[in-house]
């Protein structure tokens, strides 16, 4: 497995990671303390802080 990030999320923000050649949804493995969402963009995916009331930590790494 390969990080790619590591960030905290505030309340409401997201983190952008950009995508390599072949990697879907799917290909992507998240530890996060909290509730989030992902969205996958033609260029990018984006990781959104679900909570209601705090920050989150989240990890994404690439499943091998």
């Amino acid at each position: 497995m390969a990080l790619l990030k590591e960030a905290a999320i505030p309340i409401g923000r997201m983190v952008f990671i950009p995508k390599a050649s072949g990697m879907t949804k799917d290909s992507l493995e998240v530890e996060a303390n909290g509730q989030y969402q992902i969205i996958e963009r033609p260029d990018r995916f984006e990781i959104k802080n679900a909570e209601c009331c705090r920050s989150i930590l989240v990890k994404v790494k690439t499943k091998e």
